[in-house]
């Protein structure tokens, strides 16, 4: 237990070199200090790879978290399971839940005076503790964290579950947290520091160089734009925004909206390498079908269907690190936050679009987007309805297609028109069967019984 973190050691302490002069270490640190999330995920990948590329003989993670999504940490703490260069924490004041399993998979654990590492247990987002089969899962990764880097496990997970009783350490019925003395008398500390100078200090490195991560600009653009909040509100603007479309003529804003929601979306999902050609194929064939389902074919049938399976698929599968139809490894928890996500997006979106449309053509304050002229009698305007009912068994043909309103021409005049069944194409022969609130009914000529 002792062999190896000496043998570890070893690896960042200053060597000299040919003039009795000890060499300069490289420190690649980074910061962890905002919930964990797939931005952060992002974040540390970027980390590790420049610590690679910089030769860096350690990697520090600065941190002050109070957890996140479970899927970002696990995946954060098997790249630094996995990492060739030692890595260490400093905990500046908490690493709660989620940044409590990352930091147990670091080789050394240092904390700031008065911080705190524990308190894993998994909860919803109103804090209530989920169903035992999640913290289960969760008892299991803290397990093997925390046998990995060589701490007891048995502390480890009762982080998660507070029926777990270690004598001495926790008792039943409370959930472990640690602060910095007593996770040093239990082997989860290295060592208390005040800053990241002490830090290295207390690890025994006396002449170093910090490489400090900087994102750039496109960065933090593509880490705001891949934030599970974010990628909500753009699928509620891309289903919003058709909706809207769908609602008026022509092309107008609401497609500009939905257009450029759907490009912040799919675009950062694809320079990250999670959304893949095919799956922004399959959000737009779903549009298309939609669309087909809507213009095209009466009622709602298979079309519409598979369109919005489609929609729903693209989007979530943008969001899953998937290669193709290969979804090894892709835990599920994963794959279920990402439907989710699009799922109750599109469900507010639904809702809200309801109730927007009906304030903007109903309040007198958006009155220029929708007619609200009346049309008095006394200056000319007018229908006598004995002429429409006048016309009941009169036929002519159908001057648009009826799906199922439209326009049929009659005697040479153009009226509008419902069909009573299914829908009549272009220049069917149709017959007047009724008239109701100014508008006339039909169905095709061919469909009357003679009945005479």
């Amino acid at each position: 237990m002792i062999l190896f973190p000496l043998l570890a050691a070893m690896l960042w302490l200053p060597v000299k070199n040919a003039c009795g002069q000890k060499e300069t270490v490289k420190v690649y640190k980074f910061d962890i200090k905002e919930q964990i999330a797939p931005p952060v995920w992002r974040t540390t990948q970027k980390a590790f790879q420049q610590a690679a590329d910089t030769n860096a003989a350690i990697i520090l993670i600065h941190m002050n978290t109070y957890g996140g999504m479970l899927d970002a940490a696990d995946s954060i703490r098997t790249i630094i399971l996995k990492s060739e260069i030692p890595v260490f924490v400093f905990i500046d004041n908490n690493a709660a839940s989620a940044g409590a399993l990352i930091s147990i998979a670091c080789d050394s654990i240092y904390m700031h005076p008065g911080a705190n590492i524990g308190a894993a247990t998994v909860v919803d987002q109103t804090g209530k503790p989920l169903p035992d089969k999640y913290q289960s899962y969760m008892r299991s990764m803290m397990r093997s964290t925390a046998e990995s880097s060589g701490r007891d496990p048995e502390i480890a997970q009762a982080m998660v579950d507070p029926r777990i009783s270690i004598e001495g350490v926790s008792d039943t019925g409370q959930v472990l947290t640690f602060t910095a003395t007593e996770a040093m008398a239990n082997n989860y500390c290295e060592g208390i520091a005040k800053s990241v100078d002490e830090v290295l200090k207390l690890a025994g490195i006396e002449n170093y160089t910090i490489i400090e991560q900087k994102l750039s600009s496109l960065d933090r653009m593509i880490g705001f734009l891949i934030n599970p909040f974010v990628s909500g509100i753009l699928i509620m603007i891309i289903i919003g925004g058709i909706y809207f479309e769908l609602q008026t003529p022509g092309i107008g804003f609401p497609l500009g909206a939905a257009i450029l929601a759907a490009m912040l979306y799919f675009a950062p999902l694809y320079l990250e390498g999670l959304a893949e050609h095919w799956e922004i194929i399959v959000f737009i064939t779903g549009v298309i079908l939609l669309a087909i389902e809507i213009f095209v074919l009466p009622g709602f049938g298979l079309p519409g269907i598979a369109g919005i399976i489609l929609v729903v698929a693209g989007l979530t599968l943008s969001m899953v690190d998937n290669i193709g139809f290969d979804f090894t490894g892709i835990a599920l928890n994963t794959l279920l936050m990402a439907f989710f996500i699009v799922v109750i997006a599109m469900f507010f979106s639904i809702i809200l679009s309801f109730y927007v449309s009906r304030k903007v053509f109903t309040s007198t304050v958006f009155g220029h987007l929708a007619l609200d002229s009346v049309q008095m009698k006394d200056q000319g305007f007018g229908t006598t309805d004995s002429v429409y009912k006048n016309m009941i068994g009169q036929k002519g043909t159908a001057h648009t297609v009826l799906r199922p309103a439209g326009k049929v021409n009659i005697a040479n005049d153009i009226f509008d028109a419902t069909a009573e069944t299914g829908f009549i194409e272009k220049g069917s022969r149709i017959m007047v069967t009724g008239y109701q609130t100014a508008q006339l009914f039909v169905r095709k000529a061919e469909e009357q019984v003679d009945e005479s």
